[in-house]
């Protein structure tokens, strides 16, 4: 049977999603962990890809196996199985139709920085990082031109596999509270490395580096020299898939969970 399940996990204890032959993968650990419950080897296909450092308070994945067991089984059994910062939250029975990746309608992604003063501590690894003041309006506004669908160059890293660089932004936003400022995006797909680069050139634009209209420019430029570094993982969370209604998964189909820890 095919099984579809929820994930969570700090990215910063693994070496990205991916199997590696290194074995330090969250794909890695959490095959052998239902290896352990199926007595068989399972191979796990996710929704989208994190690299290392990034979280997931809502990852889909599924996997075929000709074990039978409860549902629990899969859930329980297997975070008994599993290091602490991964945790599967949730197992439903799909037909085999149902593809964690290809059945996604769009992904939602959070990214949460730190603006202070001071470096993180205790939240060290689950937040980016910024000293300088941010302007949350200016950023706000400057993001504004990302959505709809563009052509994403700009934001794409140079080793992005993707045939094409458009995507279909269907909302982004930018809110401050308190010393946080989070940054919302929802896409039917992304590009490598996209929202990070996004952030680090509207944390340009909230520094004051660079006007409102750069973003607009860079996206009409199609040049990613031309945009800001590459930010830090550390604050960026896969936080949502969408689903078709017919999928039976938890929420109705349509799976959103924003990380909650480390917000005010």
């Amino acid at each position: 049977m095919r099984v579809a399940i929820g994930i969570e996990y700090a990215g910063n204890a693994f070496e990205g999603w991916q199997t590696q032959p290194h074995g330090r993968t969250v794909q890695d650990f959490l095959e052998r962990a239902l290896a352990q419950i199926a007595q068989e080897p399972v191979k796990l296909v996710c929704a989208g890809r994190t690299d290392t450092g990034v979280h997931a308070s809502m990852q889909v994945a599924h996997f075929d196996t000709a074990a039978h067991r409860p549902l629990e089984a899969w859930v329980r059994g297997v975070n008994s199985h599993l290091p602490a910062s991964i945790g599967v939250l949730w197992a439903v029975e799909v037909d085999e139709s149902f593809h964690a990746r290809f059945s996604a309608e769009a992904r939602r992604y959070r990214y949460v920085l730190l603006n202070r003063r001071i470096r993180p501590g205790l939240a060290g690894g689950r937040v980016g990082w910024t000293h300088g003041d941010l302007d949350e309006e200016a950023m706000a506004a400057a993001a504004a031109c990302l959505a709809g669908e563009h052509d994403f160059t700009s934001f794409r890293a140079a080793e992005c596999q993707a045939k094409s660089p458009v995507r279909l932004m269907h909302s982004v936003s930018v809110q401050r509270r308190g010393e946080v400022v989070v940054f919302d995006f929802h896409a039917n797909a992304f590009l490598h490395h996209m929202i990070r680069n996004l952030v680090g050139s509207l944390v340009f634009v909230g520094k004051g580096r660079r006007p409102v209209d750069w973003m607009a420019e860079l996206l009409a430029a199609r040049n990613r020299s031309l945009a800001a570094p590459t930010f830090a993982p550390d604050g960026l969370y896969l936080c949502g898939v969408d689903y078709p209604p017919q999928w039976p998964l938890p929420g109705g189909g349509r799976i959103i969970a924003p990380p909650q820890l480390l917000l005010p």
